[in-house]
């Protein structure tokens, strides 16, 4: 990838920016975000089923509204919105709309009746799910400098050289006030305000109905001190470069996205929440019915993959109810911990 300007320093969120989704950027390639690394999508079908049956209780409910709509951010190659769509019962499948939004090309082949757009559609009544969207959503990067200041990171484009800036001022010093507290010198924080924007903006496009985003996460409670900001090329992690050769990614401070009535969970209780567990088949089965025992095992190994401690498992769940009554609420959120119910409840809409 040629930058215009080589040997100019700029911030990470202007550099990531054009690196990922310039006019030749990362994620216009014609592979695809699959080309270079795996998501819960495309570990196991289970995943996509999963989210069916959570578009399900959305549709349950909002009443069963005469249409109901799935959207599926950074959608891709349009995997998850066809395995939903794919997964859902025949009396909600007749009802359901499926959007892919990509700022790359609609893929040769996807299925017809999915809309490609480079944004989300408004008035969405139905379920909004952001897959490993926010966390390649670019960002500043601070660091603390020997006298203590917080100093925007720049960076040198076709080289990946990083030096200290301007102190960080502005919307961007409260957030960091807020949000990721300095942790001595040589402490990183990535600035999320520009995903706290993103996800407020995907939020509402929402007339009625739950956003979902899915990501790598940590909480108010364990920054990282160094941050997380990294690469990824080829299915393996690599020094963070923005020419354009690899994915740029950070991790999510989701507590920050979070709006009134929303609330974190992990991957592992919402996916148990929605029946996929890593249990294994009973031994009997495998004298009674051999290939099916087979085929349990296989999708009880994809679902403990799903639900991993330490990997998949881990990942943050940001719930965002829109128009939503109590009772609908709790069709949602049913099997999710307990707490959870009391927060929404504090925040009900009217």
């Amino acid at each position: 990838m040629r930058h215009e300007a080589a040997g100019v320093w700029r911030g990470w969120r202007e550099a990531a920016q054009e690196a990922l989704y310039g006019p030749s950027g990362f994620y216009r390639r014609p592979e695809g975000p699959a080309g270079h690394f795996r998501t819960s999508v495309h570990a196991s079908p289970l995943f996509a089923a999963a989210v069916a049956r959570l578009l399900c209780r959305v549709d349950e409910a909002l009443g069963h509204p005469a249409v109901l709509d799935f959207v599926d951010m950074a959608a891709g190659h349009g995997e998850l919105v066809t395995g939903v769509l794919a997964a859902l019962p025949a009396d909600v499948a007749t009802r359901a709309r499926g959007y892919a939004v990509e700022r790359a090309a609609r893929p040769a082949g996807l299925d017809p009746r999915i809309q490609w757009l480079p944004e989300p559609p408004r008035a969405i009544t139905g379920l909004l799910f952001a897959n490993e969207w926010l966390d390649n959503v670019p960002v500043d990067v601070a660091e603390v400098d020997s006298e203590g200041v917080r100093r925007l990171v720049l960076v040198r484009a076709e080289d990946g050289t990083e030096r200290l800036g301007e102190p960080v001022a502005g919307a961007e010093a409260r957030w960091l006030r807020a949000w990721w507290p300095a942790s001595g010198e040589g402490g990183r924080a990535e600035i999320g305000l520009s995903r706290d924007t993103a996800w407020a903006g995907a939020v509402a496009a929402l007339d009625r109905g739950l956003a979902v985003a899915v990501d790598y996460a940590h909480l108010a409670a364990a920054r990282p001190p160094f941050g997380t900001l990294t690469g990824f090329r080829a299915g393996r992690e690599t020094r963070p470069v923005p020419d354009g050769s690899c994915d740029i990614t950070a991790h999510v401070a989701l507590d920050a996205c979070v709006l009134p009535g929303g609330h974190v969970v992990t991957q592992r209780a919402a996916l148990h929440a929605l029946g996929v567990s890593g249990a294994r088949p009973a031994l009997t089965l495998a004298s009674s019915d051999p290939a099916a025992y087979v085929r349990a095992l296989a999708s009880a190994g994809e679902a403990a993959e799903l639900t991993a401690p330490g990997g998949l498992g881990d990942f943050g769940w940001l719930l965002q109810p829109v128009g939503v009554s109590r009772s609908g609420r709790r069709t949602l959120f049913d099997g999710l911990p307990v707490e959870l119910l009391v927060d929404v409840a504090d925040h009900e809409e009217q």
